[in-house]
Parts: C-alpha cells; structure tokens; sequence
C-alpha cells in the first residue's frame, strides 16, 4: 500500500517537470527559467537546494549522535552562506546578465580562468549530486524492505531525476521545488507532531537531549578544535558562495529585489526547518534508545537510517505516507537543481568555447548530452563511496572554498584583482589543499584552512607582482 503511494507520488512529480517542459524555448529558459520566476518560486527553489537527503537523514542523526557541536557545518554554515550571498553578491550577480557563474571568471578575468574555475566547480558537485543519489537508494532499499539492494536502488534514483530533469531543465526544477517545498513542509510537520506525541511530549525530547549534553555547541578542547570548529562552517558558509546551484537560484528571479528578498527568506525558513528532521530523529532515540546501536556501526552510512526504520516500525500508514513523499521531495527536489548546475556550467563554460558556431538549439542538444554524461559520473561515485552524506557534502564545498571563492569575492569587492591574482589563487589554493590532505590531513590546521590561505596569498601576490614592471619606462 505505501508503495503504491510512493509511486502515485513519483508518477505526479515527473508529470509536474514534463509540464514545466513546455516553456522551455531556448538555452535561458533551460538554464535560469528565462529569468522570470516571482518571490515565492525563488524562495522555494533557494530553500530546495539545501533541503535534501543530508538535511533529513544525515544531520539529524550526526546531531543524535555528536550534538549542536557536530552540524556547525549545516544547517549553521548553509543558512549564513545564504545570508552573505544575499547581502553581498545577489545585486552583483543579478546586475551581470550571466548565464552561469563561470561567465563571470571570463568577463571579470579571462577564458584560462573561467576554465579552471568551472572545472574545479563542475568535480565539487559529484560529491553533492552522490549523496542525493545515495539517499534515494537508501529510501528505495528501505521501502522495499530489502528487495531492492541500495545499489540498484541508486540507479533507479538516477533515472527517475534525470527523467524529468532532462526536458525541462531549470522550469522543471522550479515548479517541482514549489510542489516538493509544500510537501516537506506539511509532511515533516505532522510527523514532527506525531513522534513527539509518542515520546511522551516535546518537552520530554528536548530534556532528554539536554541532559545528555546534545545542545553543547562549542567545541571543548584548544587550539586545534577551534579550528576545526571554524573550518567546518567555513566550509559550507562560504564554501558554497562561488556554487552554480546558488548563483542560478538567485538570477533565475524576475527582478534584482526578488532575488535578495528569496534569498534571505529561504535561508531563514531553511534554518529554522532544518531543526524539525533534528527533533524527529532524537525523538526516536527517546521511543527506542536501543536504536544508538547504529552509532557503533562500520558503516558510517547506517546511522542515517534511524529516522526511516522509526517511521516505518512505529507509525500508522497516513505518517509514513507523508514522511516518505517528504523525504522523496527533498532529495528529488536537491537532485534535480545538484545535476542542472554543473551540466550549465560544464555546457557553456568548458564545450561550448570549443565550438564557436553552435546555434541555440544545437546548445540546447548540447546541454542534455551533458546532463546524461554527469548523471552517469555521479552514479558511478555514489556506487563506490561509503561517506556518510554529510560528509559527502561537506568535501564538495572544500574545492570550491580553496580555488573559486577568494577570485570571486575579489573579482566583485577589488578593483586592482587581476588575471594573474586570479590564476595564483586557484592553482595555489588547491594545490596547497591537495598536498596538505595527503600530508597531515589531522594536523592543527585544516586542510581546507591551508588552503585558503595559499589562495588569499596567491591572488594578493598577483596583484603586486603584476603591477612591479608598470614603474619602469621603456626606453628606446
């Protein structure tokens, strides 16, 4: 019966991207839905590029098991990265008439640093699509009970995203965020009411979680465990800035003012909402404490699966119904935006130079190919990691922070950032990054810390080292 549901759902959510197919009309409907959608799509489509997979299963269990403490990451870093693109970039970003967040490393820079930058942009996302993937294995596996291994539950996952994805691009992405959006935020609130019912009051879970020191939310320890503290909602705070996702949710508005306004509101519905898959999942641990078992597990994947059992041992139909179609919105609604952003990118800024003549609709041809190609890649990580999704995500946003955010927020705050600033920067800040994880990845200094700091030095020595022979005069 829950099936059933589950495919009824399925069936109308690739029915709603179909629908949204048909006012795709050229490569800007496709990429940033013709830059036309109104607060509330915006807002929903922000709002649906952080709630996914990880959001419900992961954090929640990493709080259940390490506390406010241990997701400083997300739902802290990814709110606050939404809140500085909306006061510092949104207007900039809006105001260029982009296309992708690589056409802006050209127009600022050059194509060497647009290419390098989209490259490093286009590897991060294998990671965070991975993980979408991953969780609809996951669901797919659990629904099933077992029948369906969590592999060939990826691949059906994979499937079903790029099979609605494929024709309408980002109109399909936008209209089934909206549909997903109200989903989640119905569906998880009802069974957020239901569990707390269960475990014998709100009051009582968030007791629980007191007195066993889950609410401790700085680190303990000195030097190294601040710094670890720090890099890790640096990571996705400002990691995710120079992100394909983000900049197309922001220049897909209908107007300068939407985009800020959307983006600050689904930042803040999104902290706030991230809190209620954290409180169902310690609910869980207070219903059953033998569920903490899963901690101890080998696999770092199988905590996550405390919310999923618990809805499925312990609830009527009508909760599992709606915890299930939530959760599928979320993860559908992450996977669809996780796989367009890099196939923009990877199209208009890495192919599409290559072939100077192409018309919009061999562009348009063009993009679909990609999507198909990534699709594959994706699933071929997903299938061979073991990470948790958290941390899938978290070292998805460690390339971006060392190669492409120091030339973004110079290229936009500098006027002296130059090409050779910009090129330093990203060589120098992921080959400091590399070397520093092969080396002494536990050392006290993150890796992603060193990095940064090799990317801030190389674009600063860019720019000096640039203007030294501008002072001596030609003589001859």
């Amino acid at each position: 019966m829950l099936v059933s549901f589950v495919l009824l759902y399925l069936a109308v959510t690739i029915g709603i991207g179909l629908w949204a197919a048909t006012r795709v009309h050229n490569a800007k409907d496709y990429v940033v839905a013709g830059r036309s959608l109104p607060l509330g799509m915006t807002t929903a489509t922000v709002f649906a590029t952080w709630f996914g997979a990880e959001t419900v299963l992961s954090v929640s269990a990493t709080f259940a098991k390490d506390g406010l403490g241990g997701i400083v990451a997300d739902p802290f870093g990814a709110s606050f990265c939404l809140l500085f693109v909306a006061l510092f970039f949104a207007r900039a970003f809006y105001r260029m008439d982009l296309l992708t967040i690589g056409d802006f490393y050209r127009k600022r820079y050059s194509r060497p640093v647009e290419l390098i930058t989209s490259l490093a942009i286009t590897a991060s996302y294998l990671g965070w699509t991975s993980a979408q993937l991953t969780a609809l294995g996951l669901v797919f596996s659990v629904l099933s009970g077992g029948a369906i291994s969590l592999n060939t539950g990826i691949i059906i996952g994979g499937v079903i995203v790029l099979g609605y994805t494929i024709w309408g691009g980002m109109w399909s992405v936008a209209m089934t965020d909206l549909f997903q959006s109200i989903v989640i935020l119905v569906g998880l609130c009802a069974i957020a009411w239901l569990v707390s019912d269960m475990a014998g009051g709100t009051g009582k879970v968030i007791a629980a979680a007191v007195d066993a020191g889950r609410f401790e939310f700085w680190p303990k320890g000195g030097v190294k465990e601040w710094l670890w503290f720090v890099a890790a909602w640096m990571t996705l705070a400002v990691g995710s800035i120079p992100q394909q996702d983000v900049f197309q949710r922001v220049t897909s508005a209908k107007n300068e003012q939407t985009a800020v306004r959307a983006t600050l509101l689904g930042g803040a519905i999104y902290f706030c909402f991230a809190f209620v898959p954290i409180f169902i999942a310690y609910s869980a641990l207070v219903i059953d404490p033998s569920m903490s078992q899963l901690f101890a597990a080998e696999d770092g994947r199988e905590i996550q699966r405390i919310l999923p059992d618990l809805i499925l041992e312990r609830t009527p139909l009508w909760a599992q119904v709606l915890f299930f179609g939530a959760l599928l919105s979320a993860i559908l609604s992450t996977a669809s935006g996780a796989l367009i952003a890099p196939t923009a990118l990877a199209t208009e800024n890495i192919v599409r130079p290559l072939l100077p003549r192409m018309g919009d609709r061999q562009f348009l041809l063009l993009l679909r190919l990609v999507l198909v190609t990534f699709s594959l890649a994706a699933l071929l990580f997903a299938l061979n990691s073991t990470s948790t999704m958290y941390e899938m995500v978290q070292n998805a946003y460690k390339v971006t922070l060392v190669s492409c955010l120091v030339p973004l927020a110079a290229g936009v705050f500098w006027k002296r950032a130059n090409v050779a600033g910009a090129t330093l920067s990203v060589v120098l800040g992921l080959g400091a990054w590399g070397v520093a994880e092969v080396v002494a990845p536990e050392a006290t200094l993150p890796p992603q810390l060193v990095g940064l700091a090799a990317s801030l030095f190389g674009m600063v020595m860019g720019v000096y080292a640039g203007r030294v022979p501008a002072t001596h005069a030609h003589h001859g």
